[in-house]
């Protein structure tokens, strides 16, 4: 190995999530890895690892993929922890929350918002996350569109155009102004920015978009050059897996409604349309669980991730969303961490994180346990961390 490379060993278990062994998490033991140039060069039986530049012996410890977090809203403004407390209470979510944080952000300066990223940016590597999309869509006008999109594009290469998160206060008295505004002017100015596109297709809610005018929203983006994902069947059954599907979308993400005609959909779907689970809002907001397992057994790419937000799960910890996903979604511990690492790498459409092969990024996490299956049997216990090396 040349200058500058690192072996890991004193694994005591690798889970490389290459797709073989029980939940596709490839599972090795007694093995260790080396890093050249910020990719894996080498992953082998420790006792026949080739000599580097330098060692980091993790004494024991379980690697594996770091946390590929495909959905997630972080620049945003303001508090809304008594909208929280209200459906504790059994106040039932809407979306209509969301303008609290459109109008706190709107009135928050770059400075102010770009601190607030970095910070829950770093939460997330404390837990092992070392990649996250961001999107935009506590702003709604051009101006704060674009700067959402700037300060994400900061932090991750993942950045995601949400204007048609929900219509905002102003311009609800004309729907189709603000619909040709988001596929108009303000995709013009944001798609520079953005590598995605999103809309919240919910017509179970009066503030979020229908499905005529999510499609709208997709083809417009499509046509900007834009990759496609869809917030979609989250309050209850709508078209937007339907759509995310027929579209050929990344991702559809919520899922929580989901007729057996939309489970077809996904099952022919597999191979370019990834359902992404969010089980931390079904957490926050008191409401059903998706059914992984059905979906596993039928033949569903499936992801999880955070859906870190100021409203319906505002948690930025990967460890627990694997944590819901096994107790509540009836996901093995194997499984919810492929999904949450190469899951999450195929909701995003990039083969090289998500994994620990020779060629892939060197995004390592480690868990201050012998094994993966800490992550669920120890839930709430902060046992991971991005591994520097």
């Amino acid at each position: 190995m040349s200058a500058g490379s690192t072996l890991v060993t004193g694994i005591g278990e690798l889970v490389t999530c290459d797709g073989t062994g029980g939940g596709g998490a490839g599972v090795r033991r007694d093995h260790a890895l080396v890093v050249e140039d910020g990719r894996v060069a080498w992953v082998g039986p420790a006792a026949s690892a080739p000599s580097a530049d330098a060692v980091v012996d993790v004494e024991g410890r379980c690697v594996l993929p770091g946390f590929v977090d495909s959905h997630a809203h972080l620049v945003f403004a303001g508090d809304r922890s008594a909208e929280f407390a209200a459906r504790m209470a059994g106040e039932r979510y809407d979306g209509g929350g969301i303008g609290v944080s459109v109008g706190a952000t709107r009135a928050a300066g770059d400075d102010e918002l770009r601190a607030l990223l970095a910070g829950r940016v770093a939460e997330m590597r404390s837990q092992g996350t070392t990649t996250v999309e961001v999107k935009s869509g506590y702003g709604l006008t051009v101006a704060d569109e674009v700067r959402g999109l700037r300060l994400a594009g900061e932090v991750t290469q993942e950045t995601t155009y949400l204007g048609a998160h929900v219509v905002p206060e102003e311009m609800r008295a004309d729907r189709s102004a603000y619909v040709d505004l988001v596929t108009g002017e303000m995709l013009a100015a944001c798609a520079p920015h953005a590598r995605w596109v999103d809309v919240f297709c919910e017509p179970a809610s009066p503030h979020a978009f229908t499905g005529e005018e999510s499609r709208a929203v997709l083809v417009a983006g499509r046509d900007a050059g834009l990759g496609l994902r869809v917030h979609g069947n989250q309050l209850g059954h709508g078209p937007g897996v339907q759509l995310a599907c027929e579209l050929g979308a990344a991702s559809v993400d919520h899922c929580t409604y989901l007729s057996t005609a939309d489970v077809d959909a996904l099952v022919g779907s597999a191979g370019t349309t990834t359902a992404t689970l969010l089980p931390g809002v079904e957490f926050s907001t008191r409401s059903p669980y998706p059914d992984a397992r059905a979906l596993l057994d039928a033949g569903v790419s499936v992801a999880l991730a955070s859906d870190c937000n100021p409203g319906t799960c505002f948690s930025s910890s990967m460890p627990f969303v694997v944590a819901l996903a096994v107790r509540e979604m009836g996901m093995t511990p194997s499984e919810a961490v492929v999904a949450a690492t190469r899951g999450g790498a195929r909701a995003l459409r990039r083969d090289d994180i998500g994994r620990v092969e020779v060629g892939a990024r060197a995004d390592l996490a480690v868990l201050d346990a012998p094994n993966h299956l800490h992550l669920s049997y120890r839930a709430g216990v902060p046992l991971a961390r991005v591994l520097e090396v």
